[in-house]
């Protein structure tokens, strides 16, 4: 990847239909990158967006895919590659969150947060993998958590799955690095999203004492430090995890 701008590049983004990955989505297709994106169950916002992204004259297309469905994913990813004719980048967004002490824990909720998270960036990776290889060139960021670095009380399997990615990225990134294939990984904080949408003030407050910069981040912020990622200023970049949390993380 040798220019800052991503025009005529293939760029596929998993959950995208909101929050984080809507706006990742957004800002590539402002730099010139065609989109591909799934969704699992915001249809309506799926379609909003594949309209929004088009009017920056790209292509998009958005795709009821299960990220959980090994076999889906693959399908879905042959067919963007025969659609779009390319396939550059890879960003990992699609990721869930059920809440709740592990005393309280129910085994599907282990496992289906597990399974999104943790086995969803696996079927896209392995999905894009083998062309990136054979390429000799592709970028894949995989969107995790601060939770996935220090751990979160109340987010056993979320912290997990998260710390799983982390893993992953390292080592896929040392597989990959000679083929000139990069992979990082992202780590947002607290994030405006609609996550976070239905807390209190009191919460709200007590989460802002926990963040040195005393200030909630945005998705542009986050989408931000993707489209660096995916530029030619950082070609020398590969296996990293960079928290996006104004502190939180700080050791």
């Amino acid at each position: 990847m040798k220019a800052s701008n991503l025009k005529g590049q293939t760029a596929v983004v998993t959950g995208a239909s909101r929050g984080i990955g809507r706006a990742v989505a957004v800002m590539l297709a402002r730099e010139g990158a065609n989109i591909a994106f799934n969704y699992l169950h915001s249809q309506k916002q799926a379609q909003e967006l594949e309209k929004e992204l088009t009017q920056s004259g790209v292509k998009a297309r958005g795709s009821c895919v299960d990220v959980k469905d090994f076999g889906a994913v693959k399908e879905w990813i042959g067919s963007v590659k025969e659609e779009f004719g390319s396939l550059d980048i890879l960003i990992n967004n699609a990721g869930i969150t059920t809440d709740k002490p592990l005393v309280m824990m129910s085994e599907e909720e282990w496992r289906t947060v597990l399974a999104t998270n943790l086995d969803g960036v696996f079927n896209a990776a392995r999905s894009c993998i083998f062309t990136f290889l054979k390429q000799k060139s592709g970028s894949i960021i995989n969107i995790s958590s601060v939770s996935g670095v220090f751990g979160l009380p109340g987010q056993s399997n979320y912290s997990a799955s998260k710390g799983g990615v982390n893993a992953f990225t390292k080592a896929l990134a040392k597989e990959v690095a000679a083929y000139g294939v990069r992979v990082n990984a992202v780590a947002p904080g607290f994030i405006e999203t609609e996550i976070l949408a239905g807390l209190t003030e009191e919460k709200r407050e007590d989460i802002l004492k926990e963040i040195p910069l005393g200030r909630i981040g945005s998705t542009d912020e986050v989408a931000s430090c993707v489209k660096f990622l995916l530029s030619s200023r950082a070609d020398y970049i590969t296996g990293q995890v960079i928290h996006i949390d104004g502190g939180l993380a700080m050791r």
